[in-house]
């Protein structure tokens, strides 16, 4: 593999475009698909939001050192993702005198990545999946004033039945009804603030219509579409990660229209009404006809037995993964190890740098040429 080459000018950049708000709502099956457009390019993603609570351990990144050190571990975060993005090395000293100029964000070091594998694939338009950074869509606008958005709702009794089997969600329907619901406050912000950016779309009519969907989506992004986007099977992707992990081993099929109402056996009656309980207003918005009164009691004590319900679903989790699909046990571990690294790492480095006086921000010197490391 070759590492990549110096960034275009910044007008000859991609498009910039965010998918939202939540995850397990057939973002996969859309990503795969769009990828099958000549000018479009979505690599699996980061999923920054679990990087989060890391970063303010950096301190001030007008620091070049707290910066080049987070410009360092991000890319270390692209390296231990569990899906890799083909033929690309980034180099972190090259990525951090790309963007040293530029404001200093988690965010911009991100999106310099996606941008460059964006340009690596002769990508108009780049578009990140990690559906959690809608709850920092207004510092991505003000970094990429152009930026679009990919709103995907799905019936939330649907979707928290399948993030309820999911090892990156709480094992509780309770909590996952309740992230539903943060992220879609957070998604209502984007539509109102910026309405001609932003694109709703419903996983329901995509089964029930694929190419009508896919068309719309495209003429939002200015891109192709092609008719094999009506046939995943082109994608060799969906055929690698239908492999890796048991929550992706459909993408690789057609959607299936009769699974819209799987969720009915999944559920209790009594976890249904708690998801209509807290999601009942965007049920109505969206069309989705509801089960019950919607008046589930939730308090205090019921939030405690959730959490301890999760922690042991999560476990309990945790070991079937390692006994079933040993590969998607490691590399989840892996980057989750990694992650816990870097913390550690950096909660020293806070420590330290706490008991010392630095007067102004530390600067590194700009390169003028190459950088080698020498034996």
């Amino acid at each position: 593999m070759n590492s990549l080459p110096h960034r275009a000018s910044p007008g000859a950049r991609p498009r910039p475009v965010l998918m939202i708000p939540l995850r397990r709502c057939g973002s996969h099956a859309l990503r795969l698909r769009l990828n099958l457009s000549d000018g479009f390019y979505s690599p699996y993603p980061l999923h920054i939001v679990d990087f989060m609570p890391i970063v303010p351990l950096y301190g001030d990144l007008q620091d070049d050192r707290a910066y080049f050190r987070l410009v360092t571990d991000v890319v270390g975060l692209q390296a231990a993702s569990m899906v890799k993005w083909p033929g690309i090395v980034f180099d972190p000293v090259d990525v951090f005198e790309a963007i040293r100029h530029e404001p200093r964000s988690v965010h911009r070091i991100v999106w310099e990545l996606l941008l460059r594998a964006g340009e690596h694939n002769g990508a108009r338009v780049v578009m990140d999946k990690s559906l959690d950074s809608v709850h920092y869509a207004d510092e991505l606008m003000r970094l990429f004033p152009d930026m679009r958005f990919l709103n995907v709702v799905r019936d939330p009794r649907a979707q928290i039945a399948s993030m309820n089997q999911a090892i990156i969600h709480d094992f509780d329907t309770l909590l996952n009804a309740q992230t539903w619901v943060e992220a879609h406050r957070a998604a209502d912000r984007v539509r109102e603030h910026y309405p001609q950016r932003t694109l709703t779309v419903r996983y329901e009519d995509f089964l029930a219509d694929e190419e009508a969907v896919l068309k719309e989506i495209c003429g939002f992004f200015g891109i192709a579409f092609v008719p094999k986007m009506l046939d995943v099977s082109h994608s060799a992707e969906a055929r690698q990660i239908s492999r890796m992990s048991a929550l992706w081993s459909s993408n690789c099929f057609a959607p299936i229209a009769a699974n819209i109402d799987k969720y009915k056996k999944a559920l209790s009656m009594e976890e249904i009404a708690i998801i209509e309980t807290l999601t009942g207003p965007y049920m109505q918005r969206y069309g989705y006809e509801r089960m019950t009164d919607g008046g589930a009691a939730i308090d205090a004590k019921t939030l405690d037995a959730a959490r301890a319900t999760s922690d042991l679903g999560r476990g309990q989790a945790w070991q079937t993964l390692e006994r079933s699909n040993f590969r998607d046990f490691a590399l989840r571990r892996h980057r989750a190890e990694y992650l816990a690294t870097v913390r550690a790492r950096m909660e020293q480095w806070a420590a330290a740098r706490a008991t010392q006086r630095h007067d102004e921000a530390g600067k590194l010197d700009e390169l003028t040429e190459a950088f080698e490391v020498h034996d």
